[in-house]
């Protein structure tokens, strides 16, 4: 009778033309989440506090950079998997913080869109190459205009995705040597409009999130065009994993992403063959990082770390407001 009655009320609101929340791409991914990782329990120097929070990562050991546009606190602060303050460095070193990845042999790679450059650093802080010239902004072999992300191929090369002031992606030797660069400004394939993220799979593909034109292109290391997904929406960032499984956070186009200044996000997880959306869930973000474990970490420019961790509710508050779940 109840389930009658349930199916009745359905097809009355089918017919009053009332609309319903939109099923979760691919199905729900069931995570659950800490919205302050890193700050709940707080145990930075006395004082600090993230500002905008542009991009985070995690390292083979666990550890977890933070690249944040604060006054407060060292711009890149490292945390353990727990969330408790080890390290931090770089005050005074950016102009703007942006991308930040952790490379096979980790070390720590980061994108200055304010000063036009990109820094590697070892895990402690040290500085180890630096590219383009500080406060110059150009499109030559030796300079960037507002850089956005690093992504390594298996061989040792990288790219960068060259992103705000320039339309193009550099591709780099592991010692740092320019190699290559394509991409102008446009909405044709090979072209593109603010490319703010890039990834590369095991099959040395680069992906490249072309933002302003709700696409992710895809190329071969040379930047020859292979295809496009244009079905994800204005992706902000992507991550491949080892097992070329790939993750983005993303947003239904690019004006809803600048309106709501990312708030109405969603984690996405992609088959990396076909582009098929295999799962998603509500989150707002700028920068993903998913960890073997299969916890990811977004960085958020509300600035938060949110770290979602498998696991899913079984009930909600009841009498004793007491929580049960699988985790």
């Amino acid at each position: 009778m109840t389930l009658r009655f349930g199916m009745l009320l359905g097809l009355a609101a089918l017919a009053w033309g009332m609309d319903g929340w939109y099923p979760h791409e691919g199905g729900l991914l069931k995570y659950r989440v800490n919205i302050r990782f890193g700050e709940e329990p707080d145990t930075m120097p006395d004082g600090w506090k993230f500002g905008r929070v542009s991009a985070v990562a995690a390292d083979a050991k666990g550890e977890v950079y933070v690249f944040h546009r604060g006054t407060k606190a060292d711009p890149l602060i490292v945390f353990d998997a727990k969330g408790k303050y080890l390290r931090s460095w770089g005050r005074g070193m950016f102009g703007n913080e942006h991308g930040l990845r952790v490379d096979p042999q980790g070390n720590v790679w980061v994108t200055d869109n304010g000063d036009h450059q990109v820094f590697k650093f070892d895990r402690n802080g040290e500085l180890l190459l630096k590219l383009g010239v500080k406060g110059q902004a150009g499109t030559d072999e030796r300079t960037f205009n507002r850089p956005t992300d690093i992504a390594f191929a298996r061989s040792g090369e990288f790219y960068v995705s060259d992103g705000y002031g320039n339309s193009r992606v550099v591709k780099f030797s592991k010692e740092g040597k320019y190699l290559l660069a394509w991409g102008k400004f446009g909405t044709n394939t090979g072209e593109f409009n603010t490319p703010h993220s890039v990834a590369v799979d095991s099959q040395g593909h680069v992906y490249v999130s072309d933002r302003e034109n709700n696409r992710i292109q895809i190329c071969d290391a040379n930047g020859r065009f292979l295809k496009q997904w244009t079905h994800l929406g204005a992706t902000q960032n992507i991550f491949i994993t080892d097992k070329d499984e790939v993750w983005v956070i993303t947003h239904r186009n690019n004006i809803e992403n600048l309106t709501y200044d990312t708030l109405a996000g969603r984690i996405m997880r992609v088959d990396v063959d076909s582009g098929k959306i295999l799962g998603a869930m509500e989150s707002p973000g700028h920068w993903i990082h998913v960890t073997p474990g299969k916890e990811i970490f977004i960085g958020s420019l509300t600035g938060n770390v949110f770290r979602w961790y498998p696991g899913w509710l079984e009930r909600g508050l009841g009498p004793t407001e007491g929580l049960k779940s699988n985790h």
